[in-house]
């Protein structure tokens, strides 16, 4: 992950609801980290029926901080979650037990696999797992482009892959929640299998065809100028893709080999993620025949340039 420095001001105050866009409030969980930023962002769609967009990790304090929240004539309708990571879905359960809301999502932790992650998670080869709420489970499987509707709002699923296979972002006209997939403060970890970075490439260039006026992602503050932020992200990854190529063609190389020279500036806390995003693009590579491991494709293999 590429990370901003912390210094854009963004320190709201977790549990406390705060207004960010016409009918849409932001509630910060209590769960701040080098992964989560400040901590992971509820937010609350609606004037009476309330949509909730991803009710975070298990925490009393932020179920309790979401049910408060709802106002003199207000309830929750719905329940929305962009993917399966423990940090965004496990209160969902509480919060349906609490409201009778139902869940929507793309599916459980597999869902969204492309054919290779598949074949990487069956053998066992690629490590990864970090962070998978492989408990969670919704009422209803939403596919991609599907409407759900409530009191006086209409939201737009989007599948955008990439960060993990079922992740989905939320379209309320021009205003996207994006999840994990576009962030202001950092860019997404990808880590087989359960991140693919084709997919994530992918899911990009998808999000680039409409215009947006605002994304509202699942940590860190709005992001003001999502076309700009999308041609960033890409412009980043293919950066990082160019300094592989570069390393391999030197010399074959492990991820991790990769991951040190490529993050040299990293703090050693965070190389363990570098490593995942480096062997994300490895996959990737090896997808598209530019390279290719020593053996079976594993994370712990050794990888040669083509040319």
């Amino acid at each position: 992950m590429s990370r901003t420095q912390a210094t854009d001001g963004f320190n709201p105050k977790p549990g406390h609801p705060e207004t960010v866009a016409a009918g849409i409030r932001r509630i910060v969980a209590p769960n701040p980290s080098p992964m989560t930023y400040r901590g992971t962002n509820t937010y609350l769609v609606g004037d009476t029926k309330l949509a909730v967009i991803d009710p975070g990790p298990a925490s009393e304090a932020h179920l309790n901080a979401i049910l408060t929240a709802c106002q003199a004539g207000q309830t929750i309708s719905h329940i929305l979650v962009s993917h399966s990571h423990l940090d965004h879905s496990p209160l969902a359960k509480r919060l349906r037990d609490e409201t009778g809301a139902q869940i929507y999502a793309f599916g459980g932790a597999g869902a969204g696999r492309s054919a290779i992650m598949q074949d990487l998670a069956l053998t066992g080869t690629a490590g990864g797992g970090e962070g998978i709420d492989h408990s969670f489970t919704c009422d209803h499987c939403v596919e991609d482009g599907e409407i759900i509707s409530g009191a006086g709002w209409q939201i737009e699923a989007l599948h955008t892959p990439g960060h993990i296979g079922n992740h989905l972002c939320f379209a309320l006209g021009d205003i996207l929640f994006s999840g994990d997939h576009v962030m202001g403060w950092a860019s997404s970890l990808v880590s087989p299998p359960d991140g693919d970075l084709t997919d994530f490439m992918a899911s990009c260039r998808k999000l680039q065809q409409r215009e947006w006026s605002l994304f509202l992602p699942g940590h860190g503050a709005p992001v003001a100028s999502p076309l700009a932020r999308l041609d960033w992200l890409i412009a980043h990854r293919l950066e990082r893709e160019r300094a592989v190529l570069a390393q391999l063609r030197s010399a074959p190389a492990t991820a991790a080999d990769l991951a040190r020279e490529i993050y040299k500036d990293t703090p050693a806390a965070l190389l363990p993620a570098a490593e995942r995003n480096v062997f994300a693009h490895l996959v990737d590579l090896t997808q598209r025949q530019q390279i290719h491991p020593d053996g079976p494709l594993a994370f712990s293999a050794t990888f040669i340039c083509v040319d």
